[in-house]
C-alpha cells in the first residue's frame, strides 16, 4: 500500500505552504472571534482582522495549495513534462480523497466566503468601522456625531445612500482614504465640504421633505454678557420654517421660497463656499431666470457656466447637520442658562470662554491649561470668591473642559474656527453670503437681509430695556449697551465670527 494519504502533487512546498498558511488563518479567526464574543467592550481593530485581513490569508494560502498542485503536474521526469493538468482516477483510492477533500472544502470555503462577504460588507457600512478605525483622524468627526440629532442615522445613509452606484464610489474614495491614512498624507483638519457628497435630495429629503415643513417655529435663546455680573438677556422668535403643500394651502417661509417656488444655483471660487458673489434664481412656475451678482465680490463671468454652477440644497446652509462643533460663547450661555455653571461666579462667561479659545496642543494640556486659567484668575482678583465658592469652581472648571473636550480637538486642528455653520449668521457669514442687500439684478432687485423675512422676533429682553413683546415683530436691539447704530451695519461675524490673528474673539 502506498504511504501517500493523496496525490502525488499534493506534496511540494507551495501547497504544503499553503495548507499551513490556511489552518493559521482558521485557527486565528476562532481565536479572534471567541476574544470578540466574550470581550464587553469589543473592538473595531478585532472586525478588520476578522473580517477583512485573516479571510485575504485564508484566500492566499488555497491560492498557494492549486498553484503549487499545478506546478507539481508540470515538473518533468527526466526533463520532459510529465502533464500539465492533475489526472482523476476515481479507482484511486488516494485520487478519491483528494477531490472528497476538495469537494468539502470548496462548499466549506463557499459557504464561509458568502457568509464573511456580507459580514464583512456589514462592518465596512457600520458607524463604529467608520468613525472608530482610524481613531485619531475621524476622532472630531465621530465625537461630534454622536452628540448629534443624527446619531441614530448610520454615516453610510447620508455619505453614501443607497444602490450600487453611490456605493462603489464611496469604496473607490475610501480606498484612497486609507491610503493616505496609513502614508500619513492627510489634511489637519479634513478638508470641506466633500465634493461627492451625494446630493441632499437623495438623501436628507428621504426622511426631511420641504413640502411637508409648516408654519413657524418658536425658539428662545438666553445670553450673558462678558461682565463680572453675567448679565442675563434673552431673545424669543418664530423662525419661518415654511413649506408648500397645494393639499393644506400653506405655501410660505424659507423653505418654499428656496427649495419649493424657486430653483437657486450659485457660482463659488471659493472651496468652503464662504464667499458666494454670484446667484441664479429661476421661478418654477413662470421659468423666468434672475441673474443677482455681487456688488462687493466681482467675478470674471467668463468662468460661469451649468457645469460650473451650484444647485443649492440642504447641505448649503444645514452645512453641519451632524458633525458640529460648537462656538464657545454659544456653548457657555447653554451651560449658565441650564444652571450647570453657577453665574454668581464673577466673570465666568467671560474667563471661560478665554480658557478654551487658548492654543493647546493636545487634550491632556487644554485639560491642565483650563483648570490653571480659571483657578488662578478667581485666586488673584477674588480671592474671597475662591474660598467660599471652591466647589462651583471646580464645577465650572469641569463643566468647562467637557465643553473643550467635545468641541476642540487640537490633534486635528479642529475647532468652529474651522468648521463654521451656515445655518445662521452670528458667528459665520452664512446666510449672508447670499443675504446682504448686495447682490443685486440687472433690473435692480436685491437680495434682502431684511431679518423679517426668515424670522419675527416677538420678545426680547435686554438690561437696559427690560422685557419687550410684540406679535408683529420687534426691532433687534444689542444686549450690549454701547452699540448704537453700528449694529445695523455691520455683519454679525465681523465681531462674533473667527478673528485674525492681531484680533481678540469677542465674547458676548
Amino acid at each position: 500500500m502506498s504511504k501517500y494519504l493523496f496525490p502525488r502533487s499534493f506534496y511540494n512546498p507551495s501547497t504544503i505552504f499553503g495548507v499551513i498558511l490556511c489552518i493559521l488563518a482558521i485557527i486565528s479567526m476562532v481565536f479572534l472571534l471567541m476574544i470578540n464574543t466574550f470581550n464587553p467592550t469589543g473592538s473595531p481593530y478585532l472586525g478588520i482582522a476578522i473580517l477583512l485581513v485573516l479571510p485575504g490569508f485564508l484566500a492566499l494560502g488555497l491560492f498557494f495549495i492549486i498553484l503549487g498542485i499545478i506546478l507539481q503536474n508540470m515538473r518533468t521526469k527526466g526533463g520532459k513534462i510529465e502533464r500539465r493538468l492533475p489526472v482523476i482516477d476515481f479507482n484511486n483510492l488516494r485520487h478519491r480523497r483528494g477531490v472528497g477533500i476538495f469537494i468539502i472544502g470548496g462548499f466549506v470555503f463557499s459557504l464561509a466566503t458568502a457568509v464573511g462577504s456580507y459580514q464583512a460588507f456589514e462592518y465596512t457600512e457600520s458607524d463604529e468601522f467608520c468613525g472608530t478605525v482610524c481613531h485619531k483622524v475621524m476622532s472630531p468627526e465621530y465625537t461630534a456625531y454622536k452628540a448629534s440629532a443624527h446619531s441614530k442615522v448610520g454615516c453610510v445613509k447620508c455619505h453614501i445612500g443607497g444602490g450600487a452606484n453611490w456605493y462603489v464610489k464611496s469604496k473607490f474614495s475610501g480606498s484612497y482614504q486609507v491610503y493616505s491614512v496609513l502614508m500619513n498624507l492627510y489634511s489637519r483638519p479634513i478638508e470641506t465640504p466633500i465634493h461627492n457628497l451625494r446630493p441632499a435630495p437623495e438623501t436628507c429629503e428621504q426622511c426631511h421633505w420641504p413640502r411637508h415643513f409648516y408654519h413657524e417655529k418658536k425658539r428662545t435663546f438666553e445670553y450673558f454678557l462678558s461682565d463680572e455680573k453675567n448679565t442675563k438677556s434673552s431673545l424669543t422668535m418664530l423662525i419661518k420654517v415654511g413649506g408648500g403643500n397645494p393639499l393644506t394651502g400653506n405655501q410660505s417661509g424659507i423653505h418654499y421660497k428656496m427649495n419649493i417656488e424657486n430653483e437657486v444655483s450659485y457660482y463659488t471660487e471659493e472651496r468652503d463656499k464662504s464667499i458666494i458673489p454670484y446667484v441664479v434664481s429661476k421661478n418654477v412656475s413662470t421659468g423666468k431666470v434672475t441673474v443677482y451678482k455681487s456688488i462687493e465680490n466681482k467675478v470674471d463671468e467668463k468662468k460661469i457656466s451649468a457645469q460650473t454652477l451650484n444647485r443649492m440644497d440642504c447641505i448649503d446652509c444645514h452645512n453641519r447637520p451632524a458633525h458640529s462643533y460648537g462656538q464657545p460663547n454659544f456653548l457657555v450661555n447653554n451651560y449658565l442658562s441650564l444652571g450647570k455653571i453657577d453665574t454668581n461666579l464673577p466673570f465666568v462667561k467671560s474667563i471661560a470662554v478665554d480658557a478654551m479659545e487658548t492654543y493647546y496642543e493636545n487634550i491632556d494640556s487644554a485639560m491642565a491649561g483650563i483648570q490653571t486659567i480659571m483657578k488662578r484668575f478667581y485666586s488673584e482678583f477674588y480671592p474671597d470668591v475662591a474660598k467660599t465658592k471652591y466647589q462651583a469652581i471646580n464645577n465650572a472648571v469641569a463643566d468647562v473642559q467637557n465643553i473643550f473636550q467635545h468641541n476642540y480637538f487640537p490633534q486635528m486642528n479642529v475647532s468652529w474656527k474651522r468648521y463654521p455653520v451656515n445655518l445662521g449668521h452670528i458667528y459665520s457669514n452664512g446666510c449672508f453670503r447670499c443675504h446682504d442687500d448686495r447682490h443685486v439684478s440687472d433690473d435692480g432687485k436685491v437680495i434682502s437681509r431684511d431679518c423679517n423675512l426668515c424670522h419675527v422676533m416677538i420678545s426680547q429682553t435686554t438690561p437696559v430695556e427690560g422685557t419687550r413683546e410684540n406679535a408683529s415683530g420687534l426691532k433687534w436691539i444689542h444686549p450690549g449697551n454701547d452699540m448704537g447704530e453700528y449694529v445695523g451695519r455691520k455683519d454679525c461675524s465681523s465681531c462674533h465670527g473667527v478673528k485674525k490673528k492681531s484680533e481678540s474673539v469677542a465674547k458676548d
